[in-house]
């Protein structure tokens, strides 16, 4: 699979097959999959000129329809996956792994005081639920379910679910089994 762009490899976990571009381009009318389609844009061409500063204009102004505040900066593996769209907040200095889905609502925020001062670094394989918030310098990791409206301020080991506000850990081998689906 390491022929494949990451584009491909993000819409693969949609559709379970690779595509060809006129088959991305003809799944971009799903609002989800044509935002990560210009992010991905956005972070391919960053540091050339013009070419980074059109994808970036794009990006924003689907940010602003879309209700994602996802930045190019922002480190995110391949097979990224969003689950519904609008409202979602990500701090670009967030690093996330490969294979995970994000559901709408969820804030993934920068802690700017305290001992956990800083921003989560997300695992492979993680699942996190709507209205789920993920804050401060946080390592969550492989194969974690977060379920929706969680609030996470702690260390999640893998193999995880994690449920509530206040949040509880569970171990589970199997956590997202069932949830993450066409696995790059």
């Amino acid at each position: 699979m390491s022929n494949y762009t990451t584009i491909q490899k993000d819409f693969y976990r949609e559709s379970g097959k690779m595509l060809s571009s006129p088959e991305i381009w003809a799944k971009c009318i799903n609002p989800n999959l044509h935002f990560i389609y210009i992010l991905r844009k956005c972070q391919q061409y960053r540091k050339k000129s013009f070419l980074g500063a059109f994808w970036r204009l794009v990006l924003r102004h689907h940010q602003i329809k879309y209700g994602f505040q996802i930045y190019p900066e922002t480190e995110i593996g391949e097979g990224f996956y969003l689950g519904h769209w609008g409202a979602l907040v990500i701090n670009p200095k967030a690093k996330i792994g490969r294979n995970c889905n994000i559901a709408q609502g969820v804030t993934i925020a920068q802690a700017n005081r305290g001992k956990n001062e800083g921003v989560p670094v997300i695992g492979d394989e993680v699942w996190i639920g709507p209205n789920a918030v993920l804050v401060g310098k946080i390592s969550i990791g492989n194969n974690v379910l977060i379920a929706p409206n969680a609030y996470v301020n702690f260390d999640v080991p893998a193999n995880s679910v994690v449920i509530g506000n206040p949040a509880t850990i569970s171990s589970n081998t199997n956590a997202t089994l069932g949830y993450i689906n066409n696995k790059i």
